[in-house]
């Protein structure tokens, strides 16, 4: 095996371990997201405690982020183009800057989508933004996009690697959500509504 292959698969996972929503929230707005809200450290609860200012630029690193970790692999083939968005979103869910603890992969998944397939990161990002617009409920989008994945990779002609890679792409995504799934079963989760801090 190449021994770059090894070199780029590591630094895919360690750029996605980077934790934007933390260093933008403490180094601009003296905040640590992680106090507040839903505790994560993505855009949604960066929007919740501090705003758009700061959410905007979160969603942006962490997207490109998953996009990177793409790209560093590209010259290898579509395999370890997934790999290198598998890793970076790894790196983001369990950074290994926060104990492995981290974020739920979804702006990360994002970035990896457009970086694969730009027609069907557009119609989940559509998807999420309807849904998120009628009920306020970012994760009821997140999860719903998050399981199109698959079936949108199939449907437009993908290559089974990239159907596979949507396939994991959202169970990652539903199981870092699986609190939330069980909050909104009962009716009581977090809306996408700006919080007061203590």
């Amino acid at each position: 095996m190449d021994i770059m292959i090894i070199v780029y698969a590591v630094l895919a996972y360690f750029i996605g371990s980077i934790p934007s929503g933390l260093i933008i929230g403490k180094t601009f707005f003296n905040t640590d997201v992680r106090q507040y809200g839903s505790k994560n450290i993505g855009a949604t609860n960066t929007y919740r405690v501090i705003g758009l200012k700061a959410a905007l630029p979160v969603f942006l690193c962490d997207a490109l982020k998953g996009a990177s970790g793409v790209v560093l692999l590209s010259s290898y083939g579509p395999m370890y183009m997934i790999l290198g968005g598998i890793l970076a979103m790894m790196g983001h869910n369990w950074s290994i800057f926060l104990g492995f603890k981290g974020g739920r992969g979804v702006a990360t998944g994002l970035g990896v989508l457009i970086a694969l397939s730009p027609l069907v990161a557009l119609l989940c990002f559509l998807v999420w933004g309807i849904i998120v617009y009628f009920t306020k409920l970012v994760s009821l989008g997140s999860i719903v996009a998050a399981a199109l994945v698959p079936v949108l990779m199939y449907v437009t002609g993908e290559s089974y690697w990239f159907v596979g890679f949507g396939g994991l792409a959202a169970l990652f995504v539903i199981v870092r959500h699986w609190d939330n799934i069980k909050r909104l079963l009962a009716g009581n989760e977090l809306k996408v509504e700006r919080i007061k801090k203590d």
